[in-house]
């Protein structure tokens, strides 16, 4: 069973990326290094709801 979440940024919390989950699998939340476009910058990238 797979979701869709959205991928917020940890600095200026936009929405920047959405991507799918596996639920069973990974219970926690996801957290990627990603490039924020209005950042300009990588940052910390976390789920958000």
């Amino acid at each position: 069973m797979r979701v869709i979440v959205s991928l917020d940024c940890s600095t200026c919390k936009n929405k920047n990326y959405s991507t799918t989950k596996n639920k069973t699998k990974t219970p926690d939340k996801l957290e990627f290094s990603k490039y924020c476009k209005h950042c300009r910058k990588h940052t910390p990238h976390k789920e958000g709801k």
